[in-house]
């Protein structure tokens, strides 16, 4: 086993922790409750299966399904075999997971059974049942078996405890044999991008990449022994795998997975688990505050909160400390092609600096801004951000165009998001490349436009577009939700918003929507909100 740091691969911190934490509450999931010890035991017999199935080092195996217990067996136990995780968007349909099963050519699936009220493996039938292949699905030839995580699975399926028991031949020794010869260096995950701007692409990120990473978030954040973590953000992304499951094998903490993000769930699980770390996008803890039942829980237990995203309301942090009691909130910025991970603010910062920025580059990183001809802006001056360091992907999977379009010759990550960076190095994020209109010249970022909206009383959630306008070329239009017995009008809020921003800024048209398109990742997709374009009435 060959790599940077004490556990030198993913194999080895799950064996680490499982030592080093034996007797301590691993995972918590309905009336199931299993200690590290535990945890490592079901790891290893999943790793057996996987090795009697025949995945070798450097074989893709893929987990598509919410979060869970059986999830992180079996995503552990792939890697524990030296196999690279392959994990699917829980948001995709047939036929984009049949893309990603395809392009990265994954042999082995674990999958679902009903979840949300739809069938994984009918939907995957449905885009791959037909093809060249002999295998479950003959429209993927290299797939070779598909593991259902439930009781029952389909002819030609397998269910898990099936898959499970394939491995029992296997010894301890011939487990962790395996475990030993994979390489820190070797890629342990395929991220692929979330696609709310175009096909997603894979993130070839490495095992010491990985562990680097998340002991420095777990370091900035403050995570520690005796924590007891629900983890909502899905496992399928960074977010919710690395900063979840690897930062919990580090410290020792206790797993609460939430499978779909429920504020009422939220409330009961933090409530009856004394949960004290509650990661997530903002809606998360935007819609936690505003319930009308919150105060019947008891949320005191909860002391650390990391959230991050284009844009977290100015006063989101002040009502987590002020309404909550929450003594840590902190956000951050990252992408899969960074590991997830490229600046955090710090334990200590200003509530004035944790609210307005993303924090500063984290350790063995660099950040700059750069023009559109690739000149390194100063303070103050927005630009594409860039980032290079240790945390920075090989590459897209089998992707050397795309690659080229984002990596630099001399190693700098391009983002395609728009920041501004302050005197003393921290980041905001104003928006993506993508996403930014010009309105009668005027650059327009619409997450600088949704901030200033979401000032608004009345406004619960707010996402902003451009939309052709025949006079300026492109103006700005906001699907805007409103708070619960609000009754401002699309008039009301344009007035309001001549007075609080620049006025190529101001949308000229809004619409009310009862809720707003977002990945399962909590971004809004804003491509749904183009389809549906052109102008609409005022609400």
């Amino acid at each position: 086993m060959r790599g940077d740091g004490q556990w030198g691969t993913i194999p080895g911190l799950v064996r680490w922790a499982a030592g080093r934490y034996t007797d301590v509450e691993a995972v918590v999931e309905g009336r199931t409750r299993i200690s590290y010890g535990e945890l490592g035991a079901r790891v290893e017999r999943a790793a057996a299966a996987c090795m009697a199935n025949g995945v070798e080092p450097g074989d893709r195996v893929a987990v598509w399904a919410p979060n869970s217990l059986d999830w992180m067996v079996a995503a552990l136990g792939a890697v524990s075999a030296g196999a690279v995780l392959v994990p699917l968007n829980t948001r995709f349909k047939g036929a984009e997971a049949a893309d990603v099963l395809k392009r990265s050519g994954a042999r082995l699936l674990f999958v679902t059974g009903t979840f949300l009220g739809t069938s994984y493996v009918a939907s995957l039938r449905r885009a791959a049942g037909e093809g060249p292949g002999e295998g479950p699905l003959p429209g993927l030839p290299e797939l070779e078996q598909v593991v259902v995580l439930s009781e029952d699975a389909p002819v030609g399926f397998r269910t898990w405890k099936d898959f499970l028991a394939s491995g029992e031949g296997l010894g301890a020794g011939e487990v962790r044999a395996r475990a030993e010869t994979v390489d820190g260096f070797w890629p342990s995950d395929i991220i692929f991008t979330s696609g709310t701007t175009g096909r997603p692409k894979g993130a070839v990120i490495t095992h010491t990449q990985t562990l680097r990473a998340y002991e420095i978030w777990s370091d900035l954040a403050g995570l520690r022994r005796g924590d007891r973590y629900l983890i909502v953000n899905p496992f399928f992304h960074t977010f919710g795998y690395k900063a979840g499951v690897i930062a919990c094998l580090m410290r020792g903490a206790t797993m609460i997975p939430q499978p779909v993000f429920n504020v009422d769930t939220v409330l009961a699980n933090v409530a009856k688990e004394r949960v004290s770390v509650l990661p997530g996008p903002p809606t998360l803890h935007q819609s936690l505050l505003d319930h009308p039942s919150r105060d019947a829980y008891d949320l005191s237990a909860l002391r650390l909160v990391v959230t991050g995203a284009a844009v977290v309301p100015l006063r989101l942090v002040e009502r987590l400390r002020g309404e909550l009691g929450v003594g840590t909130v902190l956000t951050a910025y990252g992408l899969s092609e960074a590991s997830g991970i490229v600046t955090m603010c710090r334990r200590g910062d200003e509530p004035s600096v944790i609210a307005s920025t993303s924090g500063r580059a984290i350790p063995g990183t660099e950040v700059k801004v750069v023009s559109g001809e690739g000149t390194a802006l100063g303070p103050g001056s927005p630009g594409e951000v860039l980032v290079r360091g240790f945390n920075v992907m090989r590459g897209y999977y089998e992707d050397e165009a795309a690659t080229a379009e984002v990596l630099t010759e001399d190693g700098w990550l391009r983002t395609g998001d728009v920041g501004v960076l302050d005197e003393t190095g921290n980041l905001r994020i104003t928006d993506r490349i993508k996403d930014m209109f010009i309105v009668g010249g005027f650059n327009a970022y619409p997450a600088e436009i949704e901030q200033l909206l979401g000032l608004h009383p009345d406004v619960a959630d707010v996402a902003v577009i451009g939309v052709p306008d025949a006079r300026l070329g492109e103006v700005g239009k906001a699907y805007v939700v409103r708070r619960a017995g609000a009754l401002v009008t699309g008039e009301d809020l344009i007035a309001w918003a001549r007075r609080e921003m620049a006025n190529y800024k101001v949308p000229r048209v809004v619409e009310f929507v009862g809720e707003l398109p977002r990945n399962a990742s909590g971004k809004v997709v804003k491509g749904e909100l183009r389809v549906r374009g052109g102008f609409h009435p005022l609400g």
